[in-house]
Formats: C-alpha cells, sequence, structure tokens
C-alpha cells in the first residue's frame, strides 16, 4: 500500500486515518447541526483507501488537471466523509470543515462543483451518478484519454431504475475504465434496504449485466486496497465492487439504525461517540 505521495502505508495507518476523519463527521455533522452522519460513516473507509493509498490520481496543486481521475459521489448527502479526505489530501483548508452547511459556506451539505471546484459533479438527487460517470468514461474512450472514473452510490439508492439503464449501458461501451463502488449498509431512510427493496442478490444481478464484480468487507482497508487494485488491473469489463458495510459504522449506538440517516448529533452525543471512536470502536 502506497500513499499519493509515495509513501508505504499499512491496514494500520489506514485505520487511524479513518478514525480520525470518523471524529471530523462526527464534528462537522454535530456542529452544522444538521446533516447525515450514518452513510458518511460507513463510507469513510473506502474513500480514506482511495484518496490515501495512490487508486486516484489525483493533485491537489492541479485540481482541473484533464488527465486527473474522476470521483464522483453519488449518494451525495454523505459528502462530509468526502470533504474530510479532500481536506486532508490538501484540496483545501482543514480548518474549513467545522463549516459544513453554514450560509456562505463551500461546503454544502450536498456537493456543489460551483462553489467548490474539486469536486467532479453536483449530487444529492439520488441514482444519477452512475449515469453521470459512464458519460465521463465514455468520454475518456473517444479522447483516447487515460483517465479513469470511480462513481460511489449507497444500496437504497439502487432502488432507481436510472442506475439500471447505467448499468446496461457500461458494458456495451466496453468501459473497463469505469469502476461502481457500492456502499451496502444495509439501511436507508426509513428502514434497512431489504425490508423496503431488496437488492439481494445484488452481486449476481451486477454480474448479470456483465460487469466485473467482487464483494469485499467495506471496513477491512487491505481488503479495499487489494480489491482497488485488481479493478484497476481489469480489462474489457466495467468493474465493481460491492461494500459490505455497517451503516453508522464506529459508533455502537448508531450502527443499523435509520433514525442516524439524517440526524445530527447533539453536543453531549457528539462527545459520546467521539469517545467511543477514539477508544478503537470503530
Amino acid at each position: 500500500m502506497t500513499s499519493a505521495a509515495g509513501t508505504k502505508l499499512t491496514a494500520q495507518d489506514f485505520k487511524k486515518l479513518a478514525r480520525e476523519f470518523r471524529v471530523d463527521i462526527i464534528k462537522m455533522i454535530s456542529e452544522a447541526g444538521s446533516g447525515h452522519p450514518g452513510g458518511s460513516l460507513s463510507a469513510i473507509d473506502f474513500l480514506t483507501v482511495l484518496y490515501f493509498g495512490g487508486h486516484l490520481r489525483v493533485d491537489p496543486e492541479r485540481p482541473d488537471d484533464p488527465g486527473r481521475d474522476r470521483f464522483i459521489l453519488s449518494k451525495g448527502h454523505c459528502v462530509p466523509a468526502l470533504y474530510c479526505v479532500l481536506a486532508h489530501r490538501g484540496f483545501f483548508p482543514a480548518s474549513e470543515l467545522m463549516t459544513l452547511r453554514k450560509f456562505g459556506s463551500r461546503l454544502q451539505g450536498h456537493p456543489d462543483k460551483r462553489r467548490l471546484p474539486c469536486l467532479e459533479a453536483n449530487t444529492g438527487s439520488l441514482g444519477q451518478g452512475l449515469s453521470i460517470a459512464v458519460g465521463m468514461a465514455l468520454a475518456a474512450k473517444l479522447d483516447v484519454a487515460p483517465w479513469r472514473v470511480v462513481c460511489m452510490t449507497g444500496d437504497g439508492e439502487l432502488q432507481e431504475g436510472q442506475n439500471w439503464e447505467a448499468a446496461m449501458s457500461a458494458p456495451k461501451f466496453r468501459l473497463d475504465n469505469l469502476l461502481w463502488v457500492v456502499d451496502f449498509n444495509q439501511v436507508q431512510q426509513e428502514g434497512t434496504t431489504k425490508q423496503q427493496m431488496d437488492l439481494e442478490p445484488i452481486r449476481a444481478k451486477i454480474e448479470a449485466f456483465n460487469w466485473q464484480v467482487q464483494d469485499i468487507d467495506g471496513h477491512d482497508h487491505a481488503a479495499i486496497d487489494q480489491a482497488l487494485t485488481r479493478a484497476e488491473e481489469g480489462r474489457g469489463k466495467p468493474q465493481a465492487i460491492i461494500l459490505r458495510t455497517i451503516k453508522g459504522k464506529g459508533v455502537s449506538w448508531m450502527e443499523l439504525q435509520p433514525a442516524w440517516h439524517g440526524k445530527a448529533p447533539k453536543k453531549d452525543e457528539a462527545e459520546k461517540a467521539i469517545k467511543e471512536i477514539l477508544a478503537g470502536g470503530e
């Protein structure tokens, strides 16, 4: 495992970074008084490895580099996790994190590329990100450009039919420069995904659309690192990784609780959550 700066990282290094980012997520959302902690906490392990493991060719000094890889956070309400990794990778000052959702802030509650140009797309209307990513990946193919596109969706989000139109298109155009990541955290706004609209067997469904699919523990940093490497080496088919995660991961009383989909912890709850995270509860 190698960081973006070329420094070798271990799974323990990633775990430490992800713990720090979980603390930031809780602080940001508590300070804002609104936000989505559950899905941010489930996604942060993957984002940590993606941005700090050398898997995404991006340069904070040249955020508009035409040759950069693109990352689309389709589940845009979980952008606190993305803001954390972007800030700590140097795309903007970490001091801005506590301005989340405040009037005039660049850090809106959903990604807003007009305010923060290092983002690749405005997202938050669920179900649209994979279509955006397919279009970008196709553009790269047409331009014979080497850059890749990574798109993260949620699991409940896949109940939107537009995802499956995009999933059908990518293999037709042999978009092996596209990686679709599913944060399968088991819970959506009003209950479990199984209760609302069961997606299983999710791996078989995506494979049936002619994608190459990996199905892994989305909190195992070594497994994430290995899966990203395998996806980068894939040829001829679009790539997909299903992350088996826990919504609210790291805070025991938030885990798999629909109430914490979009509720900000009060000050005392934030202090309690941070204490548990720092104690190694993630």
